[in-house]
């Protein structure tokens, strides 16, 4: 798996309050057994960024909300999530993880 935020470099990353930020991170998963992998993007934010910047009601699908920013806990459950994800097949777990992940072939029909 490798993860990655479209928008800064997460390795020098910190946000300027660690109680109020939002990040998408970008993830590429795919099986064990093969070289391919397939996108999910999820939303990280905080309570407080939500209580500033949704003055509207919304969804809130592909959302991890988180109360401060840490990184090594924010991938750890993202993994932890991901790694949960059984199946059949690489379909069927790819669908699993995409009820919490936006994954690039959601609704895509042959």
């Amino acid at each position: 798996m490798w993860v990655n935020s479209p928008t800064i470099d997460l390795d020098s990353y910190f946000p300027d309050d660690p109680e109020n930020f939002s990040l998408w991170i970008e993830l590429r998963v795919g099986p064990d057994d093969s070289s391919g992998a397939d996108d999910y993007r999820v939303l990280v934010c905080t309570p407080e960024w939500l209580h500033q910047n949704v003055k509207e009601p919304r969804w809130g699908r592909h959302m991890l909300i988180v109360e401060e920013y840490d990184r090594s806990a924010i991938e750890a459950s993202i993994l932890d999530y991901v790694a949960k994800c059984m199946g059949d097949g690489w379909r069927d777990i790819a669908e699993k993880i995409a009820r919490n992940l936006s994954w690039e072939f959601e609704d895509y029909r042959e």
